[in-house]
């Protein structure tokens, strides 16, 4: 989406990114009703609703959330983060 904006550019479509990243010990995880309600709820955290899922997964999960987006790096909550542009 990102892309589509001219916010981001990429050499390559989602899909060869994805399949890369999935042949790594990254571990992809789904997005359920259950976080989708979590990340409704999320206190302080802005309003955008991609940045809610991604926070909220990363906590359903109990996993370490890898990201250069310097609201979701500084957000109070109880989030485990490494930021990855360093």
């Amino acid at each position: 989406m990102l892309v589509a904006k001219g916010r981001l550019e990429a050499a390559h479509a989602p899909a060869y990114y994805r399949q890369n990243i999935r042949e790594t010990a990254i571990i992809e995880l789904p997005l359920t009703g259950d976080i989708a309600i979590l990340a409704a709820e999320l206190r302080l955290l802005h309003g955008d609703p991609a940045d809610r899922f991604i926070a909220a997964t990363a906590l359903a999960h109990g996993a370490t959330l890898m990201t250069a987006d310097r609201r979701l790096l500084a957000w109070d909550g109880d989030l485990a983060r490494e930021d990855a542009a360093q």
